[in-house]
C-alpha cells in the first residue's frame, strides 16, 4: 500500500465575553460532531495562510493569527492509500464575521464556552489543543494582536 504524506491546516478562534472565553466550533453529521476549522493547502500557499483561509472559509469569520498552538499528526487510509497526516493549529481571535456565514463543508458553526466544547468535541487531540491555546491566550493576556 502507498503512503501519501497530507498537511493540513486550522486554527483555535477564540474570544472573550462579559462572562467567559468561548472557542468557534464547526460541526457535521447526526448527530453534530464538533470540530476544529482546519484544511487542506492549496499550491504554494503556506501553512499559516492557509490556517487563516479555512477558518475563515469554515467558520464565517474573519480572523487574525496570533500564534502557533501545535500540530496533530494522524494515520489514515483510504481509496487504497494509508495516509499520514499533520495538521497544523494556531490560535486566532476573531475580528468580524458571523457563523451563520460558514461554507457548505460543515453543517453548523457555532461559538461555545470553553468548557462546554471540551465537552462536546469529537477527537480528544483536539481537546488537547483547544486547552493549550485558551493556556496561550491567558499567557498573553487576552486578545492581543501578534504585530
Amino acid at each position: 500500500m502507498r503512503t501519501v504524506r497530507d498537511v493540513s491546516a486550522g486554527g483555535v478562534v477564540l474570544r472573550e465575553t462579559d462572562s467567559h472565553l468561548e472557542v468557534a466550533l464547526v460541526g457535521r453529521g447526526q448527530p453534530l460532531r464538533w470540530g476544529l476549522p482546519k484544511g487542506g493547502l492549496q499550491a504554494g500557499e503556506t501553512i499559516d495562510r492557509a490556517a487563516v483561509r479555512e477558518v475563515q472559509e469554515e467558520t464565517g469569520l474573519r480572523v487574525e493569527l496570533l500564534a502557533p498552538v501545535g500540530e496533530i499528526v494522524y494515520w489514515f487510509n483510504t481509496r487504497g492509500a494509508r495516509h499520514h497526516k499533520t495538521v497544523h493549529y494556531f490560535l486566532m481571535r476573531a475580528v468580524g464575521g458571523d457563523v451563520r456565514d460558514h461554507d457548505w463543508e460543515n453543517d453548523e458553526a457555532a461559538w461555545f464556552p470553553v468548557e462546554q466544547a471540551l465537552e462536546r468535541m469529537a477527537f480528544p487531540n483536539e481537546v488537547a489543543i483547544v486547552r493549550r491555546a485558551a493556556a496561550l491566550w491567558q499567557e498573553r493576556g487576552g486578545p492581543r494582536s501578534s504585530a
